[in-house]
């Protein structure tokens, strides 16, 4: 089987730290696979506020953003109480949208316990159609 293969490039645009929870932690006493995908939302929402945004459906005059495909690559586990730092960096812009990808790493071990990737399309929420990337958020992020 194919493993999946997520490259970053060399700068990071942001970064913040995120606990893991109890209800991170699945019957196998460890992250769930799930819960990775969550700590994803949550830091691309901390960083959009960062960049002064309101939310995900609040970018500019009606148009957000949706998640149009993921990837994630579990590295190591993470347990209830460890301390992760997530690095975010932006890559492969096209007239619609962009990728955003997260690197997830253990604070105390130093450990890479994920990486992952989100592709972002940006869409008018009211008509109901993908539309070019706001210039304020492209000017914020390139």
């Amino acid at each position: 089987m194919a493993r999946i293969k997520i490259s970053f490039p060399v700068d990071f645009i942001f970064k913040t730290k995120i606990t893991i929870r109890v209800t991170d932690v699945n019957y196998g006493g460890h992250v769930g696979n799930d819960s990775i995908l969550s700590i994803m939302h949550e830091v691309r929402l901390q960083f959009l506020k960062h960049l002064g945004f309101k939310s995900e459906v609040d970018i500019d005059e009606n148009v957000g953003l949706i998640v149009a495909d993921v990837a994630i690559q579990y590295k190591t586990q993470s347990f209830h109480g460890d301390e992760l730092e997530i690095r975010v960096a932006v890559q492969d812009f096209n007239k619609y949208g962009f990728d955003m990808l997260y690197q997830l790493i253990n604070v105390r071990s130093g450990s890479e316990v994920a990486v992952g990737k989100t592709g972002i399309v940006c869409v008018d929420y009211t008509e109901k159609h993908v539309v070019p990337i706001p210039k304020v958020l492209l000017k914020q992020i390139s």
